[in-house]
């Protein structure tokens, strides 16, 4: 009598384990999107891929730029300046703004490069800064006022000294066909 207790105990049990495991692939069936067809989906991906009128607006910053750089380690104190050169060119058929730079630095050599785009998946400019002082990539999002003027990106960056992160705003104005300002701020040592 015991034994026909425990095999009917355990067929109820492999008969809910099965309903159970049947459930399961039927939820998980509901919840995987519909297939698109490969026409549809490739169409789809063109559209993301395709530059449109922000990235248009990149051109602006094409061609060959004298810099005159002035940089406040601490605002009491008088800005350090320097001279450099960037040399910028649309990259990957219109896409991206690609970014040479060469100057110096607190006395020093520096180069550094970078790309601006603008994603069209995510609706915001897109940027990414490397350079001869550092071994890390600085990534920025932002935006553009609607003239194209003005834009404002933001991020974080790894700061070795206090071994965290620490943020950044940057903005880069067109002032006309042959100016530009990019200024770019930074939280102090005193986290201000």
């Amino acid at each position: 009598m015991k034994v026909r207790g425990i095999l009917a105990g355990l067929a109820f049990l492999v008969v809910i384990a099965a309903l159970a495991i049947g459930a399961d692939e039927k939820a998980k069936k509901a919840a995987a999107p519909a297939a698109m067809d490969e026409k549809a989906a490739m169409e789809a991906y063109m559209k993301f891929a395709t530059p449109g009128p922000e990235h248009k607006k990149l051109e602006a910053f094409v061609g060959t730029w004298d810099t005159s750089v002035k940089s406040w380690m601490d605002p009491s104190k008088p800005a350090m300046e320097s001279k450099g050169v960037s040399e910028n060119k649309m990259a990957l058929g219109g896409r991206f703004l690609e970014q040479s730079y060469e100057g110096t630095f607190m006395d020093q050599p520096f180069n550094g490069k970078g790309y601006t785009g603008y994603d069209n998946y995510k609706k915001k400019y897109i940027g990414s800064w490397m350079d001869s002082m550092g071994t890390t990539i600085m990534n920025a999002t932002g935006t553009a006022d609607p003239s194209g003027n003005k834009m404002t990106f933001t991020g974080q960056m790894d700061d070795p000294v206090r071994g965290k992160k620490c943020e950044f705003k940057e903005t880069i104005t067109v002032v006309d066909n042959d100016h530009h300002v990019f200024e770019m701020w930074m939280e102090g040592m005193d986290g201000k």
